[in-house]
This record gives C-alpha cells, structure tokens and sequence, in this order.
C-alpha cells in the first residue's frame, strides 16, 4: 500500500469523524424552543434559569427526573397531528408525557411565575434555536383552577385564547401578540401548544402566570329613587341626585340655616322628577307674599271689629 493510499484513508477517517462530531453537536441545535417570557417551567428549572432555577419549586423538579433539564428547548412529541387531548394524559400535560421532563407535572403554588393584568396586552417571548413554520395555541386555565392539583384538560378551555401561524423568527425568538382574558384572578397556568408543519414534532410548556386577586366587600349601588336618610344638622331627609355614573351622590342641606326645603341638583340627562319641593330662590329681606297676604287678612278683620263696635255704641 502506498504512502499516498495511506494519507488518502487518514485524511477520509478524519473528515467522517469531523462529520459525526458536527451532527452530534448539532443535535440539541435541532430542539427548538420554549417559552421565557412569561417564562416556562422547563425553561425556569433549566441551567439557564438563573435565580429561578435554584427555586424549591425547581430543586424538587429536578429530583423527580434524577437529572436538570438541559435540554429545555426539546421538549416535543412526534406525531401527535393535532391529537393533544388524546395523545396527552391529563396530569402530563406540562412533560408532553415524557420521563425526561416528569418533575415538571408536580403539582405545586410556588412555581416560579410571572405577574399578568388580565385583559391587557401580551407578547410571548418564545426562544428557538431554528426556524419552523407552524401555529402557537394559547390557553389560560378557567376561573377558579386549581396549582395544587395536578393540571388537566379540563382545567384549560376547549379553544385557545390566541392562536398565531408561522410568526417570524426574530433575534432568537417568536414574538407572539395577543390580548388575555379579562375575567382571571390569582394564580392561573399559560399552557402553549406549538404545532410544526415543517417538522412532525409539537411542543409543550408550563408557564406559571399570576394575576391580580379579586377585590373583596364591593359596595352594592343604591336606586336614585331610593330615599336618601335623614340629613344630621337639620333633622330634614335631602333627595339624592343621580351622578354620571347613575349613582346617587350625597346632597348636603342648604336649609340649615334659612329651614327652608331643598333638593339636589339634577344631571343632564335624568329625568325630572316631579315631586313637589319647596323653591331655593331667596325673595330678599322683605316680606315674602304669604306673610302680606296674612297682614291684611289681619287688617280686615281688625277693622270689620271696629266697625261692629261702632254700631253697638249707637243702638
């Protein structure tokens, strides 16, 4: 065997060895993605989770698979064609079903966890290694969903909230827009389907979201037409006013010093109430026109008394 055949094998060996070690280092560039913004479980407990991944919540996770979850972008399921509630058991929807990812399914309320306003706006952060086409399906879990027990399909709506398809990839990741539900409160799972049609795979993950709680003892509206109580200076009961919210708003009495009746003002657009009230309008210092009107019925009779008297005197 020549020199020349020799060096020809060797170099050959060396390129199929540099060729095998390029796929295998390939290989976890071929997982794809997870959501870090509301940052996922398998993202959170990963070695790039930072603080998050040090949680307890985490530290138990990664006890449960016996291994951290480097790999946090592969968590897939092949051939699952749309399938996901028959393909996934309830209890596994946060591992896809995969022992590799089992400690992600615990069923915990201290997860870590982003903090969402419900009905505002959101931009997912999905990173991903490759591009793929195919559409993200977003769900929130119905009002009064449970963290401490194992997460189930029918914790999740039978629609997504959002669903987006083909997004670009941009700077490493998916920038997916929608707007939430307006009607959760308190701890709640954001639950991301993405399902390539490039590929045969579809993705799966957890993102633990917590929304603002509902706010307790709500005062119930009082009717306008509700009488108003007993007004404190002056003893006398005051008629509330409709404001612009339709309700009534408190009126204070101008009567405390004149005792004069009075009424609230009415807001554009009520109608008018018909019931008689007393008028506010001051005449002056005068006399007003029942004190004139009972001087001279006071004059009248003074003077038809004298009158009489006259005519006794003469008879």
């Amino acid at each position: 065997m020549s020199r020349m055949t020799v060096h020809l094998r060797v170099t050959g060996a060396a390129v199929a060895a540099s060729a095998l070690l390029s796929l295998c280092a390939a290989g976890p560039a071929r997982a794809h993605g997870a959501p870090t913004d509301p940052v996922s479980r398998v993202y959170a407990c990963s070695p790039d989770g930072g603080d998050a991944a040090r949680s307890a919540a985490c530290r138990a996770a990664v006890a449960a698979n016996g291994a951290p979850f480097t790999m946090w972008d592969n968590l897939r399921v092949a051939g699952v064609n749309g399938r996901d509630r028959q393909v996934i058991a309830d209890g596994k929807l946060c591992s896809g079903g995969l022992p590799a990812y089992k400690g992600l399914d615990l069923a915990r309320t201290d997860w870590p966890s982003t903090r969402l306003t419900p009905g505002a706006g959101l931009t997912m952060t999905y990173a991903s290694t490759i591009p793929h086409t195919g559409t993200f399906k977003l769900y929130l879990t119905k009002p009064g969903y449970d963290p401490s027990k194992p997460l189930t399909w029918s914790d999740l709506p039978s629609k997504p909230f959002a669903q987006v398809t083909d997004p670009a990839l941009t700077n490493g990741a998916y920038h997916i827009r929608a707007t939430l539900p307006s009607d959760r409160t308190g701890r709640q799972m954001l639950y991301t389907i993405w399902q390539n049609s490039s590929t045969s795979d579809t993705y799966y993950s957890c993102s633990d979201v917590v929304f603002p709680k509902a706010k307790a003892g709500k005062a119930t509206d009082r009717s306008p037409s509700a009488p108003a109580s007993a007004g404190a200076a002056t003893g006398k009961a005051t008629r509330p006013s409709a404001g612009a919210s339709g309700r009534p708003t408190a009126t204070e009495s101008t009567a405390a010093a004149s005792g004069r009746a009075t009424t609230a003002p009415r807001t554009e657009g009520t109608a008018a109430d018909s019931t008689p009230v007393a008028s506010t309008t001051d005449t002056g210092s005068g006399p007003s026109a029942p004190l004139l009107a009972g001087g001279a019925a006071a004059v009248l009779v003074l003077t038809g008394g004298a009158a009489l008297a006259v005519r006794l005197r003469r008879r």
